[in-house]
């Protein structure tokens, strides 16, 4: 794959949010490895859900 299509590659999943869970895990890995386990891809992606539409979500 040449290097253009992998950089469009890359923004797209960050645009679109697939390396959430991966920049999850590395925050996970560097703060949290010894008191918890981390969530899986399914339950990270529902509780973002779940913070992103729960709530007042307006300006004033």
């Amino acid at each position: 794959m040449s290097r253009f299509m992998l950089c469009l590659q890359s923004c797209w999943r960050h645009l679109n949010g697939d390396a959430a869970y991966e920049r999850y895990l590395l925050h996970w890995q560097e703060h949290h490895a010894e008191q918890l386990p981390p969530l899986s891809r399914k339950a990270f992606f529902a509780a973002e859900t779940q913070r992103k539409w729960n709530g007042i979500k307006r300006c004033c």
